[in-house]
């Protein structure tokens, strides 16, 4: 089987990543498509602004549950941290050896990708599929067109920064977020700062 991963923390998962999934999965490339949510990154300036692994886990679910195809995925949950997208392919290839992954990344994404920890490696062993961003020119040299495809995939300008941040002031995000995800959103009173004491 042939199977998509596209990771990220989801904080919180929006219409841009359900999209971008969709048409990964409809354009047959994969058979299956995985939402890998990624641990609270350490590094991440804005770490106090990232809810609790549960809940981005709760919301990615109920955007991957009604989608054909697509899963959830608390993996990497599971490995020593930190965790790098090499560690994370390796060992799910370990767990699933008659299977074939594919990993899904943003064109932003792409042009840094030789600086990712062992990028070549990445690519000897397995596929990128990689979805257009605003501003970014996907360049794939001849010699990796057998590895690395450019789905051609809207471009959502969407981002979980954004959406936190409107979060954050009391804005809405009606129509960015799932209705489902933002109902959860306000039962837990999630990304709203704490009020001012005078």
């Amino acid at each position: 089987m042939r199977i998509g991963i596209f990771g990220g923390s989801f904080d919180p998962i929006h219409v841009g990543h359900a999209i971008i999934a969709q048409y990964v999965i409809s354009s047959g490339i994969v058979d299956q498509l995985w939402f890998m949510v990624s641990p609270v990154n350490p590094l991440k300036a804005d770490k106090e602004r990232q809810v609790a692994d549960t809940d981005r886990l709760r919301m990615v679910e109920m955007v991957s549950r009604p989608m054909e195809g697509m899963e959830t995925s608390a993996f990497e949950f599971t490995m020593p941290k930190p965790s790098y997208t090499i560690d994370t392919l390796n060992t799910l290839q370990e767990k699933f050896p008659n299977d074939e992954f594919y990993l899904v990344i943003g064109a932003d994404n792409w042009t840094v990708f030789g600086k990712w920890r062992s990028s070549e490696e990445i690519l000897a062993k397995y596929h990128l599929l990689v979805y257009p961003r605003l501003g970014y020119e996907v360049s794939i040299p001849d010699d990796k067109k057998e590895r690395v495809t450019l789905v051609d995939a809207p471009i959502i300008e969407l981002s979980s920064t954004m959406i936190r941040e409107r979060l954050a002031k009391g804005q809405s995000v009606r129509y960015y977020v799932p209705d489902e995800v933002l109902e959860y959103i306000q039962r837990n009173h999630l990304y709203h700062q704490p009020e001012q004491q005078e």
